[in-house]
């Protein structure tokens, strides 16, 4: 059962993604800022992690940032509300393997989460 680290502030997107997930035969674990987020994913090692950008404390592009300068090689699926390509690059960038706009289109979201699993479509 591949284990999902949902690094995701707003709790009702939490609770509802991490319900679709888990339908889908995932184990999902939580992080409520970027901080948390980078300490769950190092401590925990999930096999992927699905972080939003605009979390408190520490946001989504510098945690991802953080968590690859320690060497964590665990796929990273940026989340975020805001669409533009600029926003697309910078998550890319800062080291996220793949972008997803919110709201999420929860079947596309699964297609990237599996394709990075090597679990097929």
């Amino acid at each position: 059962m591949p284990r999902i680290l949902l690094v995701e502030d707003n709790e009702l997107n939490r609770d509802s993604l991490s319900r679709l997930l888990m339908r889908q035969g995932m184990e999902v674990i939580f992080a409520v800022n970027g901080e948390e987020g980078v300490r769950v994913a190092l401590a925990e090692q999930p096999d992927l992690v699905l972080m939003d950008i605009g979390l408190p404390v520490l946001d989504g592009f510098d945690a991802t940032r953080t968590l690859r300068e320690r060497g964590a090689a665990m796929p990273i699926i940026a989340l975020t509300a805001h669409a533009l390509q600029s926003d697309q690059d910078k998550a890319l960038a800062a080291g996220c393997n793949d972008f997803e706009t919110k709201p999420v289109e929860f079947q596309q979201l699964m297609r990237k989460i599996r394709k990075l699993l090597g679990l097929g479509s």
